[in-house]
């Protein structure tokens, strides 16, 4: 019998089989690729690289993202010096080393002193062809850190890689021409970074202009995490709430639709910026929700965190930002044979504001008392697909090895896809749920039973 579960019979929905009610918990877990995030800024060739310690730190604190910006202010019109380059490779390190993801972004100009004259901080970005060459430099460490790279802002275009105050990249584009260098920029991206792994925009808009896309092109289920341009454009909203626009990121009602069903299968997240009657708690959890938010900034803006600590929605974010997986029942034979086949349903519950977004495998895997791993068992079921506020059923039979015996331990493990971090338990997704989760292994207990 599972400790921390009630098992009996099944009655009506599975007859013949034992059902076990799995308790729920409320408890803040420090989950891969989602939640309240913090920042780490590199400005010079000079700066230290992030340190493990300060990942491991938030880890403590059951956070497991971090953005990573990396400002290119030294190489406007030269290339990236091989000092700054090894800074880039040292801090993703660090996220390897410490347990974490980042949100990447790369950027030219980080400061306007004052909106209403931001000429005197220009230049904001260096030109296409200085950025390109950029990218290209950068190729081969996003390829080599993609693990640990949860997603990657455009960025590089104007002030804070935001794409509007800019020097070399037209500010208010009006045509599919005027889109053109962006658009170069954005492919090159997609290039540099593999498949696996999707860019942010800063606003629908610019996913809609540069490929003709409208409301009646959002992404299908049979589009979503494939490796084309579409599936892989995301968004991060860096005004959320501020207005009804959200400082511009909205032109009409039309983009946030837009955004909205284009989030159920790309990712999602951002900060707010300035106070407003949007901020709200009732509101600001709804928005999350309907766009399918992962990720949002503790920092920032602080008196909305504050508002959100103050009204009793911070803890709910704290929870539900992305997804958050809850074994709900399942039912197992109740009898097993070494060799046999085993059938069991097991249900699992979405409780979040989005799905996982990031490849990520599913599978069983069966130990004996000693936890010796005795056989493992994939699961046709792609944990991206595990929809907000949807319940999968898994039904699955398996084969029990010929040398089973005595007390067996059935667990749910969902490892990183990546291989270099598959083993490693601090990238494996724990269910919200008491008395199941092993964090030596990463793996969910699902079920004791003997042979």
């Amino acid at each position: 019998m599972l400790v921390g579960a009630c098992t009996k019979p099944s009655q009506d929905e599975y007859p013949g089989m034992d059902k076990v009610q799995y308790k729920q918990t409320d408890e803040f877990i420090a989950n891969p690729e989602r939640g309240f995030y913090t920042g780490y800024s590199c400005e010079s060739s000079d700066e230290a690289p992030l340190s493990k310690y300060a990942l491991q730190l938030a880890r403590s604190e059951k956070r497991t993202l971090m953005m990573a910006e990396f400002w290119l202010k030294e190489f406007f019109t030269s290339d990236i010096s091989e000092e700054y380059l090894q800074i880039v490779r040292k801090t993703l390190q660090a996220f390897r080393d410490g347990g974490c993801k980042c949100i990447l972004r790369f950027g030219y100009s980080n400061i306007i002193h004052d909106l209403n004259n931001p000429d005197a901080d220009r230049p904001f970005d260096a030109s296409e062809e200085q950025v390109l060459r950029h990218i290209a430099q950068l190729k081969p460490i996003l390829e080599e850190y993609a693990d640990v790279i949860y997603v990657l802002q455009a960025g590089f275009i104007g002030c804070w890689g935001e794409w509007h105050y800019t020097d070399n990249f037209i500010q208010s584009p009006q045509n599919t021409e005027d889109y053109l260098p962006r658009k170069r920029v954005t492919e090159a991206l997609l290039d540099a970074l593999p498949s696996s792994r999707q860019i942010e925009l800063r606003t629908p808009a610019f996913k809609m202009k540069m490929y003709g896309w409208g409301i009646a092109d959002t992404l299908t289920k049979a589009e979503a995490h494939q490796p084309t341009v579409k599936a892989r454009l995301a968004g991060h909203n860096d005004c959320f709430l501020a207005n009804s626009s959200d400082q511009g990121t909205y032109n009409s009602p039309v983009d946030k639709e837009y955004w909205r069903a284009e989030t159920k299968y790309t990712i999602m997240g951002g900060e707010t910026c300035a106070m407003s009657n949007f901020c709200k708690c009732d509101n600001a959890v709804n928005e999350m929700k309907l766009q399918h938010f992962s990720y949002v900034h503790i920092g920032y803006e602080p008196s909305v965190i504050r508002l959100w600590r103050n009204n009793g929605c911070y803890d709910d974010m704290r929870r539900n930002l992305g997804y958050r997986f809850v074994l709900t029942e399942a039912f197992f034979d109740k009898s097993a044979s070494a060799g046999q086949d085993y059938h069991m349903i097991i249900k699992i519950q979405n409780n979040g504001y989005a799905p996982v977004m990031n490849p990520r495998d599913a599978e069983l895997v069966l130990t004996d008392e000693s936890c010796k791993v005795l056989a493992t068992y994939p699961l046709e079921s792609d944990p991206r697909f595990w929809m907000s506020g949807e319940t999968q059923v898994l039904d699955r039979n398996i084969k029990l090895p010929d040398n089973a015996s005595g007390k067996l331990n059935l667990y749910l493990n969902l490892p990183d896809h990546c291989t270099s971090l598959r083993n490693n338990p601090l990238y494996s997704i724990a269910m919200a749920n008491e008395d199941v989760w092993d964090e030596a292994t990463g793996y969910n207990l699902l079920y004791s039973f003997k042979i």
